[in-house]
C-alpha cells in the first residue's frame, strides 16, 4: 500500500553563524535523515574541501548524538501545530512546558490555546460565553467558577441591554 506522506517530510537549508559562510541542509525523508554542508572559504586550505553528506535511517539519527548537532527539533515547529499540541497536555505540564523558554511561555498564556481547550471541554459555548470570553480572555473564562460566570454574564446582558435601550 502507497504510504499518504510525500517523500520529503521536512527540509531546511542555511548558512553558519558568521564569521562562517558555510551552508547546510537538513533533509527528512520518509526512510532516512540526510545531513549535507557545504564548506565556503577563502582560505588556501579549505579550497579543495569538498561538501559533506552523512545519511542515516531514522531509528540511527535518533541514536546519533554527532548528526543531530543542536538542532531544536520543537523550535522549528510552527506556533499553530505547536499549539494544537500544547491543547492536548495537563494544566499542570502547561504550567511546567510555560517556564521553559519565552516561546512556551508566550504560547501557554495565548488567548488560541485557551480556545481550543474551552472548547475541547465544553459542549455547546453559547454567543454570550463567546463574547465574554472575547471581553475578557479564554484562559479567564477558563479558569472562572460556573457561578462567577453566570454573575458576569448576567451583568454583561444587562450592561449591553441598557445601552441598547440608550440608543436611538
Amino acid at each position: 500500500m502507497a504510504s499518504w506522506l510525500p517523500e520529503t517530510l521536512f527540509e531546511t537549508v542555511g548558512q553558519g553563524p558568521p564569521p562562517s559562510k558555510d551552508y547546510y541542509q537538513l533533509l527528512v525523508t520518509r526512510t532516512q535523515v540526510i545531513f549535507r554542508w557545504w564548506k565556503i572559504s577563502l582560505r588556501s586550505e579549505y579550497r579543495s574541501t569538498k561538501p559533506g553528506e552523512a545519511k542515516e535511517i531514522h531509528e540511527d539519527f535518533l541514536e546519533n548524538l554527532h548528526l543531530q548537532g543542536k538542532f531544536d527539533f520543537l523550535e522549528r515547529l510552527s506556533d499553530n501545530l505547536l499549539l494544537n499540541i500544547i491543547s492536548y497536555l495537563d494544566l499542570e505540564d502547561i504550567a511546567r512546558l510555560s517556564q521553559t523558554s519565552h516561546r512556551f511561555a508566550k504560547l501557554c498564556m495565548s488567548d488560541k490555546l485557551w480556545e481550543q481547550i474551552v472548547q475541547s471541554t465544553c459542549h455547546t459555548i453559547t454567543p454570550d460565553v463567546r463574547a465574554l470570553a472575547e471581553d475578557t480572555g479564554w484562559r479567564q473564562l477558563f479558569f472562572t467558577n460556573k457561578l462567577q460566570l453566570q454573575r458576569q454574564l448576567r451583568k454583561r446582558k444587562q450592561k449591553y441591554g441598557n445601552l441598547r435601550e440608550k440608543q436611538p
